[in-house]
C-alpha cells in the first residue's frame, strides 16, 4: 500500500488489491423475448484503487467524504456457462468481454474521475463547538388522552434538527395528562444562527408504536446568550402553519433554555473529556488496565410474550447482569461493571444480550431474547472512551446504549 502526505487535510492511500473466489452466481437474462440463465464462475478482480479521505475533521469518524478512483484499468476474470457450455471458450469472446468491462469501468472511475461517498456534511463537521445549550423540560399541561382506557403515558424527545446525533429523552410519566419532569439536558452548539431545537411529546405504549401527541421547535437565534428563558410551547400536529389540524388543542409544553457561548479562551476544537477520565486503581498491571462497562439504557424493546428486560454481559468467560425492570420497553439502568485486565483488550469482543424473564408460575415462555450485539473493543482501547447506541440483532427496532472506558 502506498500512502501520500499532502498539505491538505486529507489522507490518500493506494492499496494493491487482488481478490479471487469461486462463487456460484446465477444470472437471469432476457433478450428478444427469450429467457436463459447464465452461471458465473471463478471470479477474479485485480486493481489499484486510490482511496482519498477528506477533509479530515476533529469528530468521529474523522473524515467527511470518501473518494475512490482507479489508477489503471482493472483486471476482471470469470467463467460463463450457458446450459453447461463454457461461453468463454468461444473464439474471440473472452477478449471482447474483458475489454468491454475494462472500458466501461474506466469510463466511470479511472483517475481523475472518482466515486464520491459523503459520510457527513463537511461544513458542519469542520465547525467548532461555540457553546452549550442547557434545556430543562419542566412540565406539560392539558395533554390530550390517547389511550382508549385511562390516561396517556407521556414522555418528551429532544434533538437538534438535521443533526445526525442521537435524540435525548425524558422519563415516562404514567397515566398523567399534566406531567411534571424538571429534567435537564445539554447539547453542544456549533451554529446558533441556524440550529433549531425540536421537541416531540409521545404517548408510551407497551405494545406497538408510541403515538405522537404533539411537537414544536425553538430556533436558537431567538435566544439571548447567557440569559435563561422560560417558554410555553403550544403543541402542534405539524410544523406547517397552514395545516388546519394545528387548530385542535393538544396541550402545552413548558421548558427553560439557556445558551452559554464559550469564551475565547474556552474555545475547543472538539469536545474531549478524555482528560477527565479516571485512572485505573493502584496495582493494575503496567501493560493492562481497567475496562469499565456502563449499561445506560435500551429503547424500543419488544417481547413476544412479556417485556421485563435485563442485560447480560459476556466477556472473557465472565458473566455480569443488570437488574430486571418490569414491563418497560425503554428501560434505564445506568449500572457499571469493571474488569481488571492484564493486557489491552484490542483483539477482544464484548457480547451483550438483552433478555426478558417472567416470574409467573406455569408460563410456557418464561425467558425470551430481546436482541443481542457483539462489540469490538479496539475503538475504546485507542480512544479511551466510547459511548454509543447499538442496534440489536434479532430485534425490529431495539437499541441499547453502552458506555465503554479503558483506564490505565
Amino acid at each position: 500500500m502506498k500512502v501520500y502526505t499532502t498539505d491538505d487535510k486529507e489522507l490518500i492511500m493506494e492499496p494493491s488489491i487482488k481478490w479471487a473466489g469461486n462463487p456460484n452466481i446465477i444470472i437471469a437474462v432476457t433478450a428478444y423475448g427469450l429467457k436463459a440463465t447464465i452461471q458465473v464462475l471463478d471470479l477474479q478482480v485485480f486493481g489499484i484503487p486510490r482511496i482519498t479521505l477528506k477533509p479530515l475533521v476533529g469528530i468521529f469518524p474523522c473524515f467527511a467524504n470518501i473518494f475512490v478512483s482507479l489508477m489503471n484499468k482493472p483486471h476482471v476474470d470469470f467463467g460463463l456457462k450457458l446450459l453447461g457450455v463454457d461461453l468463454m471458450a468461444i473464439p474471440g469472446l473472452y477478449r471482447f468481454v474483458q475489454e468491454l468491462i475494462k472500458d466501461q469501468v474506466a469510463n466511470m472511475y479511472l483517475w481523475p474521475q472518482a466515486l464520491e461517498v459523503q459520510i457527513m456534511d463537511p461544513e458542519q463537521a469542520l465547525k467548532r463547538p461555540l457553546g452549550i445549550l442547557d434545556v430543562t423540560v419542566v412540565r406539560a399541561v392539558k395533554l390530550q388522552r390517547k389511550d382508549l382506557l385511562g390516561k396517556s403515558d407521556p414522555y418528551v424527545k429532544l434533538n437538534l434538527r438535521e443533526e445526525k446525533v442521537a435524540f435525548k429523552k425524558t422519563t415516562v410519566k404514567r397515566s398523567n395528562l399534566n406531567p411534571e419532569w424538571n429534567e435537564e439536558f445539554s447539547f453542544v452548539i456549533k451554529d446558533p444562527a441556524t440550529q433549531v431545537l425540536e421537541l416531540r411529546v409521545y404517548d408510551w405504549d407497551q405494545v406497538g408504536t408510541h403515538e405522537e401527541m404533539g411537537l414544536n421547535v425553538v430556533p436558537l437565534k431567538d435566544l439571548t446568550p447567557d440569559e435563561p428563558k422560560v417558554l410555553t410551547l403550544v403543541l402542534l400536529k405539524t410544523l406547517n402553519p397552514n395545516d388546519p389540524q394545528n387548530d385542535k388543542p393538544r396541550g402545552q409544553l413548558v421548558i427553560e433554555l439557556v445558551y452559554k457561548p464559550f469564551k475565547e479562551d474556552e474555545m475547543l476544537d472538539d469536545i474531549d473529556d478524555s482528560g477527565m477520565m479516571e485512572k485505573a486503581p493502584e496495582g493494575t498491571p503496567a501493560g493492562g488496565g481497567l475496562l469499565v462497562i456502563i449499561v445506560h439504557e435500551a429503547q424500543d424493546l419488544e417481547g413476544k410474550y412479556h417485556t421485563n428486560p435485563h442485560v447480560r454481559l459476556l466477556f472473557k468467560g465472565e458473566e455480569r447482569k443488570t437488574k430486571r425492570i418490569k414491563k418497560n420497553r425503554d428501560p434505564r439502568w445506568d449500572e457499571e461493571f469493571q474488569f481488571r485486565l492484564e493486557e489491552r483488550p484490542a483483539n477482544d469482543r464484548l457480547h451483550v444480550e438483552v433478555y426478558s424473564t417472567s416470574s409467573r408460575i406455569g408460563l410456557l415462555h418464561s425467558k425470551e431474547s430481546l436482541g443481542h450485539v457483539s462489540i469490538n473493543l479496539v475503538d475504546v482501547v485507542h480512544n479511551r472512551r466510547v459511548n454509543e447506541k447499538y442496534q440489536l440483532v434479532d430485534s425490529r427496532n431495539g437499541r441499547v446504549q453502552i458506555e465503554l472506558q479503558w483506564r490505565t
